[in-house]
């Protein structure tokens, strides 16, 4: 009888403990199970062992468990433990083991982990080939959504929001390349470049005051008359695309940089109708106008 009492009283308690072990995995966000990625996750998120981790989930690779999965996640963790070299290799050596499915996450963190490690070159061809898969139509499978996550949760990416993301990262590439190439060669052509990509991430503040480095030429080429009409047209877009009052420098700069230009126009046209005909008069009567209009506003 004691015996069938205490079967009784096991099996009864049972269940119990299975909740509380399911209760586990799910406040924990952690998987179920004991095979070696289960460990890593739990050594990685429960234990916060980072080196652990990294060992089980070498193990799980090695073993065909869950190796997406453990590859994107051991990359994660070695960039945490500032080994993002070691996590480059490891995606490019095992990424073959992973289904065509994973293959646009596993970029997504090569991206962050070039841009760590300041491979400016590696990162920007990356985000031109995502670019390009999503204008052959190969992106998200050939569907007009994929789902993503981030800190646990799921969510739908639509291909435009995917492009405009792609499109912000490699403006934000572009414009580490032109300001480590200003600190090396400074010229009006890169602070151009600079500004515009500064415009496409929406800082305008910051593009504002790149522009007007340019204006008061104090970079080399200013005087180009290329860049003052480029500048004319960055300062145009960027005066109709801020916010109003978010960046008041592009409304300064504007009539300035008219001016020069204007200024150009009339040398170039002075030189050839002094070529043409020197002994009339070397200004048309519509820029005697245009100068006199300038010196009002110059007032």
């Amino acid at each position: 009888m004691e015996c069938s009492g205490r079967s009784k009283k096991d099996s009864s308690s049972s269940p119990e403990k299975k909740d509380q072990k399911d209760l586990f995995h799910v406040i924990n966000k952690v998987p179920s199970g004991d095979g070696p990625y289960v460990r890593a996750k739990r050594a990685q998120v429960v234990e916060k062992d980072p080196e652990t981790a990294v060992v089980w989930f070498w193990k799980a690779i090695n073993a065909g468990d869950r190796v997406d999965s453990a590859l994107k996640d051991m990359a994660v963790v070695l960039k945490q433990l500032n080994r993002p070299e070691q996590a480059i290799e490891a995606i490019k050596s095992f990424r073959s083991l992973c289904p065509k499915n994973s293959q646009p996450s596993l970029d997504n963190v090569l991206i962050d982990l070039y841009k760590k490690c300041g491979k400016i070159d590696e990162q920007i061809a990356l985000l031109k080939h995502k670019l390009r898969l999503i204008y052959i139509g190969e992106a998200f499978h050939g569907r007009p959504t994929r789902t993503a996550r981030s800190h646990g949760k799921k969510f739908q990416v639509s291909v435009r929001q995917e492009t405009s993301r792609l499109l912000k990262s490699d403006f934000m590439t572009a414009e580490v390349v032109y300001r480590k190439a200003q600190m090396i060669d400074p010229d009006a052509n890169k602070a151009l470049n600079l500004c515009h990509c500064l415009m496409e991430q929406e800082r305008w503040q910051e593009a504002g005051a790149v522009l007007q480095e340019v204006v008061q030429h104090k970079v080399a080429g200013s005087d180009d008359a290329k860049a003052r009409k480029r500048a004319v047209e960055l300062s145009l877009e960027l005066d109709s695309r801020h916010p109003a009052g978010d960046c008041p420098l592009a409304l300064d700069i504007i009539p300035g940089l008219l001016f020069d230009v204007e200024d150009a126009l009339m040398e170039e046209l002075d030189a050839i109708i002094n070529e043409r005909a020197p002994t009339r008069s070397r200004r048309l009567p519509i820029f005697e106008q245009i100068s006199q209009f300038r010196d009002q506003l110059a007032c």
